[in-house]
């Protein structure tokens, strides 16, 4: 289980006008690392799936091997 902050929190910490330079940039920086990580796991987790659960979610088995080719930066 993650505990880093949901990536709509660190992009509100990151839209605060009063925060330095280096701190917005650090936040904008761990806003990609958190978004990065959840996609690998997402994708991880989809490459266990059976059919019959890929159906329950509307994708079918080339659509989801098309997410899984993705790199872990491409949304």
């Amino acid at each position: 289980m993650s505990h880093a902050l949901p990536a709509a929190q660190f992009a509100a910490l990151s839209s605060q006008p009063s925060m330095p330079l280096m701190a917005r940039a650090a936040v904008r920086f761990a806003v990609a690392v958190t978004k990065w990580d959840m996609l690998r796991k997402t994708r991880r987790h989809l490459k266990d799936l059976t059919p019959h659960l890929l159906n329950d979610i509307g994708l079918d088995a080339s659509t989801a091997q098309a997410e899984l080719s993705k790199p872990f930066w491409q949304a």
